[in-house]
């Protein structure tokens, strides 16, 4: 059976590695600790495999704390930092990262239009942000299942405000399959099989016993 021919990257309607960027909001330790909405270890383990999947896939990343510089708030928690340390990371007073001129300039100068947004909490640093965004042009793909909230109400609510303002839901799974998009792609194929059983879940699970 023989692909179709890659389509353009920089123009293709899906996600690729040259047309999306990664965005990252406070996973500090005071952040993660209030979250409600799903098991917080589970929590952690998905964001740091997304930050591993940006890596991997060479997507620009645009990291961001908030009152770190302030003393008021912690750095990122040290899982993430292990992924991350030799990126810059911006830090704000703002909730919402749209209204500070240096993430919005880091994000701008990815020229990447698709922000694959993860942030703490949904209903705030997420939401705001998100809908900024979209009103500017962006299509935005919040990480379902990489982010959280301080309930499962707050967290299912404020998804359903960005995806009625046009922000499009995906999960770190679907993040991953669709930059691999084809096994004949042998230059991620080994890297994405390592994703899935590092990151976990039944794919992961399978895919380490069949290497076993």
């Amino acid at each position: 059976m023989t692909s179709e021919q890659i389509r353009d990257p920089e123009t293709d309607a899906l996600l690729t590695p040259k047309n999306a960027a990664v965005v990252i909001i406070d996973y500090q330790p005071v952040q993660v600790n209030s979250i409600n909405s799903m098991d917080r270890q589970l929590l952690v383990n998905n964001i740091v495999g997304l930050a591993k999947i940006a890596r991997t896939y060479e997507l620009p990343i645009v990291h961001s704390t908030v009152n770190v510089e302030t003393g008021l708030n912690k750095p990122p928690i040290p899982q993430l930092r292990k992924i991350l340390d030799d990126l810059p990371t911006y830090d704000r007073t703002s909730i919402n990262a749209w209204e500070d001129r240096e993430f919005v300039d880091a994000v701008k100068s990815t020229g990447r239009k698709k922000l694959v947004m993860t942030a703490l909490w949904t209903e705030a640093c997420l939401t705001f942000p998100t809908l900024d965004a979209l009103r500017e042009g962006y299509e935005i793909y919040p990480v379902v299942d990489a982010v959280g909230g301080t309930s499962v109400s707050a967290h299912e609510a404020a998804l359903r405000r960005v995806e009625q303002a046009g922000a499009r839901p995906i999960t770190w799974v679907q993040l991953l399959c669709e930059l691999q998009r084809d096994w004949a792609r042998k230059e991620t194929a080994e890297q994405f099989m390592s994703l899935f059983i590092e990151t976990g879940g039944t794919a992961g699970l399978q895919f380490a016993y069949d290497r076993g």
